[in-house]
């Protein structure tokens, strides 16, 4: 990609560029935390949530006190923040299921298809219409998807059915994302995290019981890695992705969807030895491309994709 295919970001936006990618960075992270993790999928999912609400709701008292956030009161607002919880709360069980069955890179690849989900919906719920490029980007999608699972195909059982569980994590991080573009509209990232949060961990507690896990780690290292996957990837991670997007251009928004999965796989490979093959190295590159000319079929046709990108 050259200089010239991107706007150029002005000094007083190089802070938020930094940002960007720091956040990525750090979000990126969180699959290899999965993994690490002494606890099952579901029960590292619920401690993702509740290690990071105290942070959320201090901040959300602070905007409270000095005026600038506001509280939901009527009932449509309280449902689409138990909406939000919940489709979160869906996303977090099957994506993190699917790292515990297949690659990182490929969970991580599989759950960042949610741009595509997002823009088919509205087709389907809206009648919005796809732009040219958009309907190249999801030839490109498909066909890496296709490359990916085929390649866990040959594998087994469980890495199949981990990239089918990526995918379907795409698909509930997809309605994650559109309700949250709504919520976001009427009030602060703090208050949309901290409330939606508590559904979102009330939700993980019935499948953390009929799933036998336990929600104690057996050692201090297995705390750190909880809380590194709370405050690093959830508050810090999110948080500077959602503050430099409203200081960058949306192309840049675009990189940051990028930039995760790349790193994921890139860290993946010393930390968990998770080689990337020729063939899965070449389906990843043809979904990142996909993803990138999806994403930017949809910003010109909506106006609404600073908002999705922002979440």
């Amino acid at each position: 990609m050259t200089a010239a295919a991107l706007p150029a970001v002005p000094a007083h936006g190089r802070l938020a560029l930094w940002a960007l990618f720091l956040g990525a960075v750090l979000i990126s992270f969180s699959g290899i935390i999965v993994k690490l993790s002494e606890l099952g999928p579901t029960a590292t999912g619920f401690h993702r949530m509740f290690l990071s609400l105290p942070v959320f709701w201090l901040w959300m008292a602070g905007e409270t006190r000095t005026r600038r956030g506001s509280l939901p009161e009527s009932r449509s607002d309280w449902s689409l923040l138990v909406f939000c919880g919940i489709a979160l709360a869906a996303d977090l069980v099957v994506w993190h299921w699917s790292l515990h069955m297949t690659s990182v890179a490929n969970a991580t690849l599989l759950g960042n298809t949610a741009p595509i989900f997002v823009t088919l919906a509205g087709w389907l719920l809206f009648g919005q219409r796809f732009s040219p490029l958009f309907l190249l980007g999801l030839a490109f999608g498909i066909l890496g998807v296709v490359l990916l699972v085929g390649v866990s195909l040959d594998k087994g059982e469980r890495p199949f059915l981990g990239d089918l569980l990526g995918i379907m994590a795409g698909a509930f991080y997809a309605a994650y994302l559109m309700l949250v573009a709504r919520l976001r509209g009427r009030f602060s990232t703090a208050t949309v995290m901290g409330i939606s949060g508590v559904v979102t961990c009330v939700a993980l507690l019935p499948v953390v019981y009929l799933s036998g896990e336990g929600l104690t780690p057996h050692s201090i290292h297995g705390w750190v890695l909880l809380f590194a996957l709370a405050w690093l990837s959830q508050i810090l991670g999110q948080s500077a992705i959602t503050w430099s997007l409203a200081h960058l251009p949306t192309a840049f928004g675009v990189l940051s969807l990028l930039v995760n999965p790349v790193a994921a796989a890139l860290f993946a490979w010393p930390l968990l030895g998770e080689a990337i093959g020729p063939v899965q190295g070449l389906g990843g590159a043809i979904v990142l491309g996909g993803i990138f000319l999806a994403r930017q079929g949809s910003i010109r046709n909506r106006g609404e994709a600073n908002a999705i990108g922002a979440a």
